[in-house]
């Protein structure tokens, strides 16, 4: 019986936590298109898309990528998070909201130090190893330079896009190249997914914050609404 009740618990918290996972159709043309669902049948891939299917001849496929599996974000406020020492410490010393270190490093290996990533991001803010070799970081696995070095990795995204918090995670996630390609949030479903996860997560944590100081709430990420809070004063834009 207590067996049995176990499997019911687990089972519902499978169901209740459900991640989000999805793959990419890159077609010949360099569209990506994002599937949760493919067949090949004979020359032609049967895909399932948000909302449809398609079918396109194998010919104009270039490749399929996986996207990351996305587990939403523990809501774990700044003051109780693991690692906040190290939060706090390099908050201070970039001028980085302690509230968006935390809320990235959720996204990023949900506070695993020893997360990698199949593109070989590591550690808990999920730098590559050539950002973390710029950063002088020399062990990217420990807690203390990976939380020093992303936190001015982010202070330095911050200022190069005048506090705006979308661009900001956006090219955290995509890199600064492919911003500046678009001039915007890419049309990466993976990368906006991101943006608007970390963006609702950090305004979330700033409406706490607020509602236990008494200053005005943070309104959510997904209305495209702009947290401005010291030190970071990150704006939010929707993409």
């Amino acid at each position: 019986m207590r067996l049995t009740r176990l499997g019911s618990a687990l089972l519902l918290i499978c169901v209740a936590c459900p991640p989000t996972y999805a793959e990419y159709v890159v077609l010949r043309s360099t569209q990506r298109l994002h599937v949760t669902r493919y067949q090949l049948n004979g020359d032609t891939y049967h895909l399932q898309l948000q909302g449809g299917t398609a079918d396109i001849p194998a010919s104009e496929v270039a490749g399929i990528e996986p996207e990351d599996i996305f587990y939403p974000i523990p809501r774990v406020e700044t003051s109780k998070a693991p690692f906040r020492e190290l939060i706090q410490a390099a908050a201070a010393r970039y001028a980085v909201d302690p509230d968006l270190i935390t809320s990235v490093i959720a996204a990023e290996s949900n506070f695993d130090p020893r997360a990698i990533s199949r593109r070989n991001a590591r550690g808990l803010m999920q730098l590559l190893p050539q950002t973390a070799a710029r950063l002088g970081v020399r062990n990217i696995f420990d807690p203390a330079e990976n939380i020093n070095a992303g936190s001015q990795y982010l202070s330095e995204l911050l200022k190069r896009y005048n506090n705006n918090l979308a661009l900001t995670l956006a090219a955290y996630n995509a890199g600064p190249q492919t911003v500046q390609r678009y001039r915007s949030v890419p049309p990466y479903r993976e990368t906006q997914n991101y943006v608007q996860k970390v963006g609702r997560s950090y305004a979330q944590r700033k409406s706490g914050v607020s509602s236990a100081t008494g200053a005005t709430a943070a309104t959510s990420a997904k209305n495209g609404s702009a947290p401005s809070v010291a030190p970071s004063r990150a704006r939010y834009s929707q993409p």
